[in-house]
């Protein structure tokens, strides 16, 4: 065995446990700058006030999450992600998380439709992006520019580079996804720092996207658990078929 395949082989060895969220764990590696991420078949909504768990959810999450960083990279976006290590884990670079979650929205639903009194599915004159403070003992609340900068949870020049990576990533991920026949109705994302450099960071999948099949309106995401539409496991299932093809 070579040197380098040592060296990878320790990469892939699951070390200490850094952190545990509501759908993935961290794990460190022999290396400082690398950890692995275990994606959870837990499931969660409204800030975990409902909770359960998706046969496969994490299987399908960490296959997701690979094939769009991997596009989201070839088109010029910096991810944290490293490797596709086995069904549940991925290799990512280990960032310092910025705690500001960063959503777009194509169309209104969800908080949206509540907080504003839009119909879901209505169509918005302008692509929306909102900010929240990712702090769950508070819900997540909304905040705006102003607030980042006041709490020094992000410079503004770090502001301005979520900004300009998140309006590309919606670009690049509504074609992707409208050529599955998927529309991308919203989304959250979230960044983090590695090297002095903005990068992206956690998944991107059905968790943190709501996907409408086009034409049908089917729903293709986690809203099937947050209202119990059932076939949750079918509707992931169907997103990574699609993905995979």
């Amino acid at each position: 065995m070579t040197n380098l395949q040592l060296i990878e082989e320790n990469y892939m060895e699951k070390k200490e446990k850094l952190y545990e969220g509501k759908a993935k764990i961290v794990y460190s590696t022999e290396d400082p700058g690398l950890v692995i991420q275990h994606f959870k078949d837990d499931a969660t909504a409204f800030n975990a006030a409902k909770k359960g768990t998706v046969a496969n959810k994490g299987v399908m999450n960490n296959k997701i999450s690979t094939k769009i960083f991997q596009f989201l990279e070839k088109e010029g976006i910096p991810t944290h992600f490293e490797k596709y290590l086995n069904d549940r884990e991925m290799l990512i670079k280990k960032v310092e998380i910025v705690p500001v979650e960063v959503i777009i929205r194509n169309k209104a639903a969800g908080s949206l439709s509540r907080m504003l009194g839009l119909k879901e599915g209505a169509p918005l004159a302008a692509t929306v992006l909102e900010f929240c403070y990712k702090k769950d003992e508070l819900n997540d609340p909304l905040i705006n520019e102003y607030h980042i900068k006041a709490l020094r949870l992000a410079s503004e020049e770090e502001i301005n580079q979520i900004k300009r990576y998140t309006l590309k990533i919606n670009e690049l991920m509504s074609k992707f996804f409208a050529n599955l026949n998927l529309e991308l109705i919203d989304f959250k994302l979230e960044f983090g720092r590695y090297k002095g450099k903005i990068i992206l960071a956690d998944e991107i999948s059905p968790d943190t996207c709501r996907l409408w099949e086009v034409g049908t309106g089917k729903k293709l995401d986690k809203d099937r658990f947050r209202h119990d539409l059932g076939n949750i496991e079918e509707a992931y299932q169907e997103v990574l078929s699609r993905i995979e093809k």
